[in-house]
């Protein structure tokens, strides 16, 4: 204890360069996050807000580094030998995380292909929901449910990816199985009135009934129209209702036979 007061008072250069360099990595974290802040802003008025966020890191990080060397240098540290340590030890880490690195190298193909933005709706493999961040490592998902889900960079490369919310206007098809009692045309017909007196479909393009073949219960039919995207939910659960309503009402229950008796014996 002695020896270091001791040193402290014969060696006071030794405590300067001590203080110069904690004042520097005090004003170097300050740099550092102010550099950040400024990149990210100016970034994101030109581009994406997940290539602003990677331009911040990446603008700090180098910030610090520069000015924890300069203080290692202040120190008296041989910074060309640390940095030919410094080679061998990132030699032994890329080895040993191989991992990371393709993960890294995924999320910039990512930030770089765009195929969904912060924002969207996507549907991942097995999940779906909506994208919260783009990270170098992983993506982030607030499922439909309110779940929190990180993806690896590499697992989402590799699978397929389809996003929701890409374009303004999304297609609806609801299925139908039209009775082989039943006249087709007369069903079409109702489909297509039920459509046109929905406010919320487009008239452009316009709804279609397609023909998908017959089965033993009847003729497999489709209704087709398009709709807003924000307005897809709304349009799905009021149409089916009304197409069920409408052809009730005209007579065209599509209630497969088999059905219809059991349901009278069943009374």
């Amino acid at each position: 204890m002695e020896w270091w007061l001791e040193a402290v008072v014969v060696s006071p250069e030794i405590f300067g360069r001590w203080m110069r360099a904690g004042l520097l990595v005090l004003v170097g974290l300050l740099m550092a996050r102010v550099a950040g802040t400024l990149t990210e802003r100016l970034i994101g008025r030109i581009s994406q807000p997940e290539r602003a966020t990677l331009a911040r890191r990446v603008v700090s990080l180098t910030v610090l580094v520069l000015t924890v060397l300069s203080a290692m240098q202040q120190l008296g540290f041989d910074l060309s030998i640390l940095l030919g340590a410094a080679g061998m030890f990132t030699v032994a880490i890329g080895f040993a995380s191989q991992t990371s690195s393709s993960n890294i190298i995924s999320g910039l193909f990512l930030i770089a292909e765009r195929p969904f933005s912060v924002g969207d709706a996507i549907e991942l493999g097995t999940q779906s929901g909506e994208v919260l961040a783009i990270d170098l490592l992983s993506v982030k998902l607030r499922t439909f449910d309110n779940r929190y889900v990180r993806i690896p960079n590499e697992t989402v490369m590799k699978s397929e990816v389809t996003n929701l919310t890409r374009f303004v206007i999304r297609r609806i098809s609801i299925p139908l199985i039209v009775p082989h009692r039943l006249d087709i045309d007369a069903v079409r017909t109702v489909l297509l009135e039920v459509a046109e007196e929905e406010a919320l479909v487009l008239d452009e393009p316009r709804a279609q009934v397609r023909f998908l073949g017959f089965i033993p219960e009847g003729a497999r039919v489709e209704l087709v129209v398009w709709v807003e995207r924000v307005r897809l939910t709304e349009v799905q659960g009021g149409l089916g209702w009304s197409i069920h309503q409408t052809l009730s009402e005209r007579g065209l229950d599509l209630t497969p036979s088999h059905r219809r008796v059991v349901d009278q014996q069943t009374m």
